[in-house]
């Protein structure tokens, strides 16, 4: 196991087990956690896992609203997850957009987060082949590929 994985475990479990000292996520969506820009190194992804395992676990309803790119993407997953119309998704490979290079291991763990349809349609598409971004409307999610709609 790499040195990262055991990072992204430890974080996990310490912010799902409450250990951080930080309070839990209490007002769900993206805009609120300020998450919209994505992951900048490994902890900060580790801190999209601990959120989507913090919502799964309360089954709290998490709104996906405004901006929301990269490892927010992997907030579809949520069991009760909602999408506002009028939200921009943007997708591509994981990776490191400082030193250029994508992580095949990253970007399987985002398409993992995605429903079948979803998942099909970003790989067929290439959007998870390089670091530009690749966005799909809130509206587009909703109707396509079956992701609810905030009410």
């Amino acid at each position: 196991m790499h040195n990262w994985q055991r990072l992204v475990r430890a974080l996990v479990f310490f912010a799902f087990c409450g250990f951080t000292g930080q309070p839990a996520y209490a007002d769900g969506s993206v805009s609120s956690l300020g998450m919209g820009y994505g992951a900048r190194d490994q902890a900060e992804f580790a801190r999209f896992l601990a959120v989507i395992q913090q919502y799964n676990a309360s089954g709290e309803r998490f709104r996906i609203d405004g901006h929301c790119q990269s490892a927010c993407t992997m907030f579809l997953s949520i069991r009760h997850v909602c999408i506002t119309p009028d939200a921009t998704l943007l997708f591509h490979a994981g990776g490191s957009m400082r030193t250029g290079i994508i992580n095949p291991s990253t970007t399987q763990q985002m398409l993992s987060t995605y429903k079948a349809a979803l998942r099909k349609y970003v790989t067929v598409n290439h959007f998870m082949d390089t670091l530009a971004f690749h966005s799909i409307s809130g509206d587009e999610i909703i109707k396509r590929f079956g992701y609810p709609a905030c009410r």
